[in-house]
């Protein structure tokens, strides 16, 4: 593996700002390859597709070029993947158009576990039709997911089962392959939310088994837009379309209104640069992607456990949770502080950092507005020792 941190940080003149960002919770600094795609894309003639001259051309093989991109991220085929302006507002068309066959009384589940964009359109689709959704919840002492839960959670009324791959608040990688054969024993749907373990885990949606995948390009450094995948292609055919054209097929029937060009030239940007995270990386795309994001994991797991060692060692933070498979974010608490006020305190010491009052979401369920809030902890590919160290020393000045 050869996943030189120096050189990426090279990549993203945004860390010139002198900061130390550890704000992966709003998404990553986007790379100069891929702000470069986008401006160029902006200025080249680009037109609506269909049309016989190279303007028009030029658009039909951005689309198609993002298309194989993110079919090659999530292992997937390109004429199963969905384009939008981001993954929340795909994830609620697709809920829209399943829910359209919902019945009172049919079921869904979703977990505590995930971000309310990943709940919400579940939510408001299940309270219009009647159905009822159930949850599954999160052991707060580990912060992990019990996979168990799910045999009991789903029926013969449960329709979709959504679960995200990876939490962004406390890190957590739940075991959604067991969440996925639960689900299937009752033919129910399973949508998986991608958006936090995109950036730091190869993605193989055919290994996997969900029938959708949904991800977001900001969480690796991507323009703002999203995509939903599906393991079966011929899944598209037969949920309601919202497309305005009324002889749209495939990803086309889940996709509104003109696309923005400039933003998918740089979402393939974006995937390249994934592919290029390890300089080892040789081969096709995806094959290049599955090597860089498997060095990115390994790179991660060594500083995630540097930083939540050092942070445990600290006798008034809290690291919330302790999961056994995890992504490089975590979430902490100080003994007598509000979340808002350290995160105001980190800023002043030049470091990048969310606070979350803990009244919804996975902090309300960990009780974590009892005592003040969260500050959450997201690292990105840049990250590096230096910062951690830089981390602790500040909180450690705290006593």
């Amino acid at each position: 593996m050869a996943f030189d941190v120096a050189r990426i940080r090279g990549l993203f003149p945004a860390l010139g700002d002198g900061w130390i960002h550890f704000d992966g919770a709003a998404g990553m600094l986007v790379p100069e390859q891929v702000a470069s795609a986008v401006s160029t894309a902006m200025r080249a003639p680009v037109s609506g597709p269909g049309g016989a001259f190279p303007a028009s051309q030029r658009a039909e093989s951005i689309v198609t070029a993002a298309r194989r991109a993110v079919a090659d991220l999530t292992g997937a085929e390109p004429g199963a993947v969905v384009l939008g302006p981001s993954a929340p507002v795909l994830l609620r068309r697709l809920v829209d158009a399943l829910a359209e066959r919902w019945t009172i009384g049919d079921e869904v589940v979703v977990s505590r576990l995930d971000e309310e964009a990943n709940i919400a359109p579940w939510r408001r689709a299940a309270k219009r039709v009647g159905a009822v959704v159930r949850w599954s919840e999160i052991d707060i002492e580990t912060c992990e997911l019990p996979a168990w839960q799910y045999e009991n959670l789903v029926s013969a009324r449960t329709k979709a089962v959504s679960v995200t791959l990876a939490s962004g608040s406390v890190g957590t990688r739940p075991d959604v392959p067991t969440v996925i054969e639960f689900a299937k024993r009752v033919g129910a749907l399973v949508v998986v939310d991608a958006t936090y373990a995109a950036p730091f885990v190869p993605l193989d949606l055919q290994e996997l088994g969900a029938d959708v995948l949904v991800v977001s390009a900001p969480a690796w450094g991507g323009p703002a837009v999203g995509a939903l995948v599906f393991r079966d292609p011929e899944l598209l055919e037969r949920v309601s379309s919202v497309s305005l054209d009324p002889a749209a097929r495939g990803p086309a029937r889940l996709e509104l209104g003109p696309h923005a060009y400039p933003l998918l030239a740089g979402l393939v940007a974006s995937i390249d640069y994934l592919a290029g995270l390890d300089d080892a990386a040789s081969g096709s795309r995806r094959e290049r992607l599955v090597t860089s994001l498997g060095s990115a994991k390994s790179y991660h797991a060594g500083l995630l456990a540097q930083l939540s060692t050092e942070l445990r060692s600290l006798r008034h933070v809290m690291v919330l949770g302790d999961a056994m498979r995890r992504i490089p974010a975590l979430a902490f608490t100080v003994a007598g502080e509000k979340s808002s006020e350290i995160a105001e305190y980190l800023a002043s010491q030049g470091l990048c950092a969310f606070a979350d009052d803990g009244s919804s979401g996975v902090f309300a369920s960990l009780g974590v507005g009892e005592v003040g809030g969260a500050v959450r902890i997201g690292l990105a590919h840049y990250s590096n020792v230096f910062e951690i160290n830089q981390l602790v020393r500040v909180l450690e000045e705290l006593r």
